[in-house]
């Protein structure tokens, strides 16, 4: 297996504000020796490093990672997209190897059409010239706005993280699951299976709410559009590694075993364009 989702960082009380008090766990530094040999004791041999603050220093970070893991297979960055200079970013960064596409937390941000903004498409729109990925990190209320930008990005390879988020802790999807069918026409919209029980209740979570929205991502998406990811350390706010990895088995055990590898590995070597 291949996680298409961990993240590694030196733990900074005042830059890692999102880590909040109650995420007692996390608040830690995360690196990627002691992630591997957790992964490998549990199948999983290598993994795509995701940005977690947005700073290129931390781009780089992850980048020397990479070259010092071999568990690392990939590194999905930060750079800013609306910077006026953004080609000539894009084509400094072209000369690592690992870095295979970029992200920003839309989800934090207050303009209701942040993807819309000009020049944040111009962007987006450089980053399919570099052969770089777009990872989409939005929120319920974002899912309009984040259909219309893949849309309109129609030749980008994007992957929708953590399936926007679905609001389990209100206790009602339906709206979600709604807008979700957005995606289902969208063949260059990718998602990734992880980040979930951090939206439940934390202590009082439900396998069969879990289990219920990957299927709403299979039924979207389908096997040959999805990939596996732990959010690992994010995940254990919210659960043991163990435990999210059974729910996630138990939800693709009535699919094929040519389609479990696909969501377990091949989707994500092929839209990250690395090797396992």
């Amino acid at each position: 297996m291949i996680d298409s989702h961990q993240h590694f960082w030196n733990y900074n009380e005042e830059r890692d504000t999102w880590i909040t008090p109650d995420m007692g766990r996390i608040r830690r530094d995360f690196y990627p020796l002691e992630a591997e040999a957790i992964f490998l004791e549990r199948g999983i041999t290598g993994c795509i490093a995701v940005q977690a603050d947005q700073s290129e220093e931390e781009t780089l970070f992850l980048l020397s990672l990479a070259e010092q893991n071999t568990f690392i297979k990939g590194v999905v960055g930060w750079v800013d997209l609306q910077d006026d200079s953004i080609e000539e970013k894009l084509e400094y960064f072209s000369q690592f190897e690992d870095l295979k596409g970029f992200r920003h937390i839309v989800q934090g941000e207050i303009d209701p059409n942040f993807l819309q903004r000009p020049n944040f498409s111009r962007g987006v729109k450089l980053l399919n010239a570099f052969d770089y990925t777009y990872d989409l990190l939005i929120y319920p209320h974002q899912l309009a706005s984040g259909i219309q930008f893949c849309q309109v990005h129609n030749q980008q390879k994007i992957v929708l993280d953590h399936l926007a988020k679905a609001p389990l802790k209100s206790g009602d999807i339906s709206q979600w699951k709604k807008e979700m069918q957005g995606f289902k026409s969208l063949d260059h919209v990718s998602a990734k299976i992880s980040g979930i029980v951090t939206e439940a209740n934390w202590t009082n979570w439900k396998e069969e709410e879990i289990l219920g929205l990957i299927d709403v991502a299979l039924e979207t998406f389908g096997p040959n559009r999805l990939m596996f990811g732990s959010d690992y350390p994010v995940v254990l706010v919210a659960a043991e590694l163990d435990q999210w990895l059974e729910i996630y088995a138990k939800s693709i055990e009535k699919l094929s075993v040519y389609e479990q590898e696909l969501i377990n590995s091949k989707n994500c070597l092929s839209f990250y364009q690395t090797e396992a």
